[in-house]
């Protein structure tokens, strides 16, 4: 809202013209000094009211301040000559602004001994000026004079706002109308260019009200101190203590240059990009040494003070070309600041070269630019670029300086986010070749899973499996190791290896819990000087499922539990023992076995899924069961609404492993047993009941090499091994399995028999004619089995 004068506004002639030359604004003034009436000049061209109509009788303005003295045309058709001020007024959309043209209509002489002026030049410290009780410039000093600019004698009878014809103006006057009215001192600080300048300062006005003898006050005395360096001292420092702030959140690199764009603009430029170069193919750095013109430079990011980055030649992700005469070069090259003027003719080589750039300086009327390499370490990244257009100033050297320390900054960062970029990439690709592609189908059950590397903390240790066993079994895995990046990586790719190593001498769960154990304990050890005893550790849940028996076990070691859905039920959570985590060493597992109804669904996950800062874990158990409840028919629809509901739209804090497997039972009917007395003269037998079963199979097939099979496994166990004697046949569609089970917990061996050697050739026919074969242990004795493919395949 304009402020309320207690003074007649009539005492200057104001008008206001538009961009196209036409009156918008005619005061009381303007008429007292013309003539003509508001409703007789608004909405005509300026020119008609000149004395001569050609508008080249005002000459060409130059700048935003134009003065002179123009013949107007009065009312009853005489000229006046009257010295006019026109000061230019950008609107805020910048569609050309208006000018706004006053002149004083009370400019009287001052006699030099006027007591007033006498006070107000003996308390000026400085450049001061005063005005009288209607805020109309009374007189200045030569100071004064110097930094207005403008014909003292033509000025005076002005008001400030006239004079200086800017919104700061109008707030300037405002605080002399409070100082008049109050008579209490006040000091104003303000960055505005004065008529008389050709940039910008900063000014601190001390205004202070002038009394007369009998204590009224009278005018206002306006003293100026320039404080421009310390002002933008502080500036400065207020940037650069931004940037510290502001540049740096993420350990993404084109977040973090954008980040510093937006820091730059507008406190230094109008314009800024930031243009990094692509890392090297090959990997490692680029040095200032081992770099040549042309440079490609991709476009990170961009700023400007006009919304959409109109100025902007290139798109964001765009890579772009820059000769040795572009300031981007030069600057990369050279590894130092280049400030360059477009007046100078600094850059006509290189906007010759580049047309869509020497466009965009002609449309927006740049008139500076600066180029900033980033390097942080030795390395060379890329280079920001500052350019004004609206700012009239060109870049100073301690714009220069300024600009080199928020860069160095923002460059620590940059190389920061790239290298975090290039670990995780490395760490990711290595956790995707040690994790499963595909899970490998299985008679027991049907898996499906998911991994989602963690979404700024960088990829860790988690990982899954789901391992074929004999008998038809399967075990299922899942794991985390502390940490992350590369050696979370290569840390959990030995633990997977540990892990499928020891589930193919079918250790129990307890048992292969306790065999990693020690393995982690040792990879401490070796970690030496970086840690000690402890430095690794990672927690782990095993589970081994047996299709025959529909029972599964299951051990973990500080893992989080597995939800079990059972068919018509409702998801909960199993209550297995503990268990220490991995790498605390000497501290016991423990196993629980569960029966599982067929088609039950086990979620197996880490840490990762349920712990979140916005919830605590019991709530990240109760949303996983709730998304668990709505499973209907697919495991892989089940991964991804589980994923949805429970993790957040930018990603998990933590990696995330996922593993769903849905149980199948094996029919009684596929599987027969026999007990087999110690007597090597029933072998035959045996192997006649073998040949029959498989008929009532239908695999008749496979019936001599079943018999030789079985012959040798029973021969061996009533030769070498202990009472009681089982023999197993277990079968699926595409692979028949038998087993031979005994007291003796003697492992067989292979071994090389010699020419004349009766024995010894039994357990290299059954590795010749099967699959695979094998033994594991029991708590009874040990089971020798070997697995023949009913597809042709093998």
């Amino acid at each position: 809202m304009s402020p309320v004068y207690p003074f007649d506004d009539s005492a200057t002639a104001r008008a206001v013209v538009d961009a196209r030359g036409i009156l918008t604004g005619w005061n009381e003034g303007a008429r007292r000094l013309l003539g003509w009436s508001a409703a007789e000049t608004l909405g005509r061209p300026a020119t008609s009211l000149l004395a001569d109509e050609s508008a080249d009788a005002l000459g060409r303005p130059q700048g935003d301040v134009w003065h002179g003295t123009v013949a107007l045309r009065h009312r009853e058709g005489r000229t006046v000559s009257s010295w006019l001020l026109a000061h230019h007024r950008p609107s805020p959309d910048g569609d050309g602004g208006d000018w706004l043209v006053v002149t004083p209509l009370e400019n009287r002489a001052r006699p030099a001994e006027d007591p007033l002026m006498r006070a107000a030049l003996a308390q000026a410290p400085c450049a001061t000026a005063v005005y009288d009780d209607r805020l109309r410039l009374h007189g200045v000093n030569d100071a004064m004079a110097a930094v207005i600019g403008l014909p003292v004698e033509r000025i005076r009878g002005l008001r400030i706002a006239e004079i200086g014809g800017r919104e700061r103006s109008a707030e300037l006057e405002q605080n002399m109308l409070d100082v008049l009215k109050s008579g209490v001192a006040k000091d104003v600080q303000t960055y505005l260019r004065t008529g008389g300048e050709d940039h910008a300062h900063a000014w601190l006005a001390r205004l202070a009200p002038l009394r007369d003898a009998e204590g009224q006050v009278r005018g206002v005395c306006f003293a100026a101190h320039d404080f421009t360096e310390q002002y933008l001292a502080r500036e400065r420092l207020q940037l650069v203590n931004e940037a510290s702030v502001r540049i740096g959140t993420t350990l993404d690199v084109t977040r973090t240059a954008q980040e510093l764009a937006d820091v730059c603009v507008p406190a230094l430029a109008d314009f800024v990009s930031v243009d990094l170069l692509d890392p090297p193919q090959h990997g490692g750095d680029h040095h200032p040494a081992e770099l040549t013109a042309p440079l490609g430079l991709r476009r990170a990011a961009h700023r400007s003070i006009v919304p959409g980055s109109p100025e902007a030649v290139a798109k964001a992700g765009q890579l772009d070309q820059y000769p040795a005469s572009s300031p981007h070069a030069e600057s990369l090259l050279t590894g130092r600041t280049i400030v360059a003027s477009v007046p100078s003719g600094d850059l006509e080589q290189w906007l010759a070269w580049d047309k869509p750039r020497f466009s965009r300086v002609q449309e927006f009327g740049i008139h500076a630019m600066m180029s900033v390499p980033i390097t942080a370490r030795g390395t060379t990244l890329g280079v920001a670029f500052l350019t004004r257009y609206r700012r009239p100033d060109p870049f100073t050297a301690d714009d220069a300086l300024l600009a080199e320390e928020v860069t160095a900054r923002a460059a620590v960062c940059i190389d920061n986010a790239r290298r975090f970029s290039r670990e995780r990439e490395t760490a990711l690709a290595l956790q995707r070749s040690l994790l499963p592609r595909t899970l490998p189908p299985t008679a027991a059950l049907e898996a499906a899973s998911r991994y989602l590397p963690a979404a700024r903390a960088g990829v860790g240790g988690d990982w899954f499996d789901v391992i074929p066993l004999s008998g038809m079994r399967v075990a299922m895995v899942v794991g985390d190791v502390v940490g992350h990046g590369v050696q979370a990586s290569a840390t959990m790719g030995r633990l997977r290896t540990a892990v499928r190593t020891l589930a193919d001498i079918d250790l129990a769960p307890d048992e292969l819990l306790t065999h990693l154990d020690d393995l982690v304990v040792r990879l401490s050890a070796e970690a030496g000087s970086e840690g000690g005893p402890g430095e690794v550790g990672a927690t782990c849940l095993y589970a081994v499922y047996d299709p025959v028996s529909r029972r599964c076990t299951m051990a973990r070691a500080g893992h989080p539990p597995p939800v079990m859905l059972t068919p018509g039920g409702t998801p909960r959570q199993v209550r297995l023992p503990a268990g220490p985590p991995l790498g605390l060493g000497g501290l016991p597992f423990e196993s629980m076995e569960l029966e599982l109804p067929e088609g039950t669904v086990l979620a197996f996950y880490t840490d990762g899924l349920i712990e979140s800062r916005e919830r605590d874990i019991d709530a990240g158990h109760r949303m996983l069961c709730d998304a668990l409840a709505a499973y209907a028919d697919s495991l892989d629809e089940t991964c991804d609404r589980i994923l949805q509901t429970l993790l957040p739209p930018g990603g998990a804090a933590d990696d995330v492993a996922l593993l769903l497997a849905r149980t199948q039972g094996l029919p009684a009917s596929r599987v027969t047993t026999w007990d087999i007395p110690a007597d090597p003269a029933l072998v035959g037998p045996i192997r006649k009941q073998v040949g029959e079963q498989l008929d009532v199979w239908e695999l008749s097939e496979a019936t001599f090499t079943t018999e030789l099979v079985v012959s040798e496994l029973v021969t061996n166990a009533i030769r070498y091994g202990s009472h009681p004697i089982r023999l197993r046949l277990v079968h699926d569609a595409s692979t028949l399995i038998c087993e031979v089970s005994d007291a003796s917990h003697t492992a067989p061996h292979l071994r090389r028999a010699r020419t004349f050697d009766e024995g010894g050739r039994g357990l290299l026919l059954v590795a010749q004619l099967t699959e695979r074969w094998g033994s594991r242990h029991t708590p009874d004795g040990k089971t020798i089995w070997a697995e023949l493919s009913l597809t042709g395949d093998g």
